[in-house]
């Protein structure tokens, strides 16, 4: 199942991603690197929680604060 984690996650390398926080925010941004704790590293990161969202910038998002982390679909060749 790791393994499956990690290829899905590997594949979404620079490709938006979605995230849902245990602080109840929700986050987009460009998925730039993670690791097997599912730290992730997002650049052009925005909060979308409220209805203006707040741009963050470059963020590091520890794993254990992430409760979701919607992925892109995968694109057919």
């Amino acid at each position: 199942m790791a393994d499956e984690i990690s290829t899905l996650m590997a594949k979404s390398k620079d490709k938006d991603v979605l995230l849902r926080l245990r602080n109840n925010k929700t986050v987009h941004g460009t998925l730039k690197d993670f690791d097997i704790h599912m730290n992730l590293t997002l650049d052009d990161a925005e909060d979308i929680s409220e209805e203006k969202p707040v741009k963050l910038g470059t963020v590091l998002l520890r794993g254990d604060n992430i409760l979701a982390v919607s992925l892109p679909k995968e694109e057919s060749e």
